[in-house]
């Protein structure tokens, strides 16, 4: 039986992902207490064994959207219903059985001894990865970590991270971005622009094929145009912060938790 934090949960958004999703919340409950899954406009018949699953079970909450918003929506309604509930951090996770869930303990213990930072996972790819995504990646790394002057970004868009609730809200609240595909990146890149340090650790990712019940919304033209049009924007905020970024690099304040 895992412990039940006050402070830390997982928080899993959740679009048509297939019966691996219920591997993926079982596999997060063995690692954590609470997890809460929001799901975000499903039609794929998941939602109802979602919601059976949380009344047997005191440590899984589902959230339910009636339409499909986008990952970024899904995670700030659940970020909205944390805060009000007293919890401070959140460790985000797909629904898809990509992420390893048996780090939630490391990445919330490492959350716990630097609670200002946000902790990201920096994936280890085995050979199911797809070389294109893979190489498409480390272009988007690159704008990230220019866009915050190096502050540390081992990788802008994997989704296993835990967050700092209150700068995540209060960032996403304050423009109508980050809202869908664009959400990972965007996110780690307004925090560092707060003063949301980067915390970096490794962990493995898995690709499964369809016959391994995988499930993709990866579109290769639409989300590119998105991460294209994302990073156009976070240009232009991070020339207008320039002066800040480079005082913040050359003078930083000391870190209350190193």
């Amino acid at each position: 039986m895992t412990t039940l934090s006050s402070t830390h949960l997982v928080l899993i958004p959740s679009y048509n992902p297939g019966r691996k999703v219920f591997d993926t919340v079982r596999e997060a409950r063995a690692q954590w207490n609470p997890v809460w899954v929001v799901v975000d406009g499903s039609t794929d018949g998941t939602t109802a064994l979602l919601q059976e699953m949380a009344a047997q079970d005191d440590g899984l909450r589902v959230l339910v959207l009636g339409t499909n918003q986008g990952k970024g929506a899904a995670v700030l309604h659940g970020l909205q219903e944390a805060a009000r509930q007293g919890f401070t951090h959140a460790l985000c996770m797909d629904s898809d059985g990509q992420h390893p869930a048996a780090l939630i303990g490391d990445f919330m213990a490492r959350s716990r001894q630097t609670p200002s930072a946000m902790v990201l996972g920096v994936p280890v790819f085995d050979a199911s990865a797809p070389a294109l995504r893979v190489k498409g990646r480390q272009v988007s790394n690159w704008w990230a970590n220019l866009e915050t002057l190096w502050m540390g970004i081992g990788d802008s868009l994997y989704g296993f991270r835990v967050y700092p609730i209150e700068p995540l809200c209060r960032v996403m609240q304050g423009q109508r971005w980050m809202r869908r595909f664009d959400f990972d990146p965007e996110a780690v890149v307004r925090l560092c622009w707060s003063g949301v340090r980067p915390v970096n650790l490794p962990a493995p990712v898995k690709y499964l094929r369809a016959d391994e019940g995988g499930v993709s919304h990866f579109n290769y033209w639409r989300d590119n145009r998105l991460l294209t049009w994302m990073h156009t924007r976070l240009m232009f905020g991070f020339l207008l912060r320039l002066p800040l970024l480079l005082w913040r690099k050359f003078f930083p304040l000391p870190n209350p938790h190193p």
